[in-house]
């Protein structure tokens, strides 16, 4: 069922700008999953997975992962917060002046597309627009494991996105 609603959602709302900045870094990509990330009860973004042909998430592969945010963020709050959960989920990395770069202020609308290269890189794109790629060894894990690991701040939220 959830699946189906995934599809109708999907179907209803394309997005074009968005669906051909994914297509265009990662071509095959297809939606694997989706889910709205809700911190005391209020939405602060919905995320969208795209990995190849919609297969599961493998991290030793390519995939997309998109947020649309639902409330207004600055720049300070996006790198702030990533700080806080690179250093919860893992060993503090030297990455500040990066985010500082790729990242900019948000409003209830704009979407981030992050984009793997390999296990080292992750391109970054604000509303259609590349605006930095990110830098350092085992990048791809390491940051996309604060939305997709085993110790993410929501189970639910990170079954959704897989499409489990």
């Amino acid at each position: 069922m959830r699946k189906l609603a995934l599809l109708f959602v999907t179907l209803l709302f394309p997005l074009s700008s968005q669906a051909s900045t994914i297509n265009s870094a990662l071509p095959g990509a297809e939606l694997r999953g989706a889910a709205t990330f809700r911190f005391i009860g209020f939405p602060l973004y919905e995320a969208r997975l795209f990995t190849k042909s919609g297969a599961p998430l493998d991290w030793s592969k390519d995939f997309g992962l998109e947020l649309k945010y639902l409330r207004n963020l600055t720049e300070y709050d996006l790198v702030e917060g990533t700080m806080r959960e690179l250093n919860r989920t893992g060993t503090a990395l030297p990455l500040r002046g990066q985010l500082e770069q790729c990242f900019d202020d948000v409003r209830n609308g704009d979407r981030y597309i992050a984009v793997s290269k390999g296990q080292n890189q992750i391109g970054f794109w604000l509303n259609g627009s590349r605006v930095c790629t990110l830098k350092h060894p085992q990048i791809k894990t390491r940051f996309m494991t604060i939305f997709l690991g085993d110790n993410t701040r929501s189970e639910s939220f990170t079954r959704k996105l897989k499409g489990e």
